[in-house]
């Protein structure tokens, strides 16, 4: 017969919680987080449980389903309620689609690189462009940082082996190659040919990046997620987050383009600590983007509740 300390135990769950709650990531936590270097990949963040979840909760829906086999939906996820133990998952996350305005976080990635660097002078005029581009989404905003950028810088930056924000290697990643306006010549990227383009694993790590302060230092990062915080435009992912979690923090970018809708999400609430990221072509693609967001939060909650038991 074996016998228990309830003490222990009471101990044990008291230390436990303690330290849950010192590695968990909150909307009140100064971001990005600091100190933080060598930080993981994204590819080395995938888990094998979040990654079965996301599997079986998609694949309930006959829809998403059919579009996620013919290659037209893809789906990243990163769990950031551990912070010593950051979860990744991804469906098709390796497989560049078109994503309309989606891209411009890498246009702001390379405008804060380029002033970081003294090679664009910072001011006013710039970094009004920063915010339509991103909160408002506006085009000539951001065909006006284009043109202060130029192609090459965009493209040095998102394959810098520090950020590897783009590699052919594993799908691509974020491209940006084509003004938001009819004229102007293009810079298609080298896998597929698209102009504005993405994987949701490389989105996921843009985000994640941020998060740990990884995007050129820890005071860029922060001005690149004060930028990307509280999104003018209301749709998609937002639309229900501020219906489930209107306390949470919400970083974001989306885009569309006819048939093709995307999102994304960096979400930090006192329940709701995670990168959310869709790119779907079809018609009703922002109808379903709404929808995601509670599957999602099922996946996570289901992994979240197998690695407490």
């Amino acid at each position: 017969m074996l016998f228990f300390s309830c003490t222990g135990q009471k101990e044990n769950k008291i230390e436990t919680d303690t330290v849950a709650h010192e590695n968990k990531l909150s909307a009140q936590q100064e971001l990005p987080l600091e100190d933080l270097e060598d930080i993981a990949t994204i590819s080395e963040l995938q888990d094998d449980q979040l990654q079965y979840f996301l599997e079986q909760e998609i694949n309930k829906n006959p829809k998403w389903k059919k579009l996620i086999m013919r290659d037209m939906m893809s789906v990243g996820i990163v769990d950031l309620s551990d912070m010593k133990h950051i979860k990744y998952a991804g469906i098709n996350d390796e497989d560049m689609m078109y994503a309309a305005s989606l891209p411009k976080i890498a246009i702001l990635l390379a405008a804060m690189d380029a002033i970081d660097k003294d090679e664009l002078e910072d001011s006013k005029e710039i970094r009004e462009d920063l915010r339509l581009m991103i909160s408002k989404s506006n085009n000539q905003a951001s065909t006006r940082m284009i043109d202060r950028l130029g192609y090459e810088k965009i493209e040095a930056v998102l394959r810098d082996p520090k950020n590897k924000l783009y590699d052919e290697e594993v799908g691509g990643g974020l491209w940006v190659g084509k003004r938001y306006a009819a004229g102007g010549k293009r810079y298609p990227d080298p896998l597929k040919g698209l102009s504005h383009a993405a994987t949701t694993k490389q989105v996921c790590s843009f985000y994640y990046q941020l998060v740990m302060g990884n995007l050129i230092s820890d005071q860029r990062s922060k001005e690149m997620l004060d930028i990307m915080k509280n999104p003018d435009l209301r749709h998609k992912f937002v639309n229900t987050l501020e219906k489930i979690a209107p306390e949470a923090d919400i970083y974001r970018k989306s885009g569309s383009w006819r048939n093709y809708h995307s999102d994304s999400a960096l979400v930090l609430g006192p329940e709701r600590q995670y990168i959310i990221v869709a790119l779907i072509d079809d018609s009703l693609g922002e109808t379903i983007i709404r929808e995601l967001v509670i599957p999602l939060e099922r996946v996570l909650e289901k992994s979240r509740t197998l690695n407490r038991n």
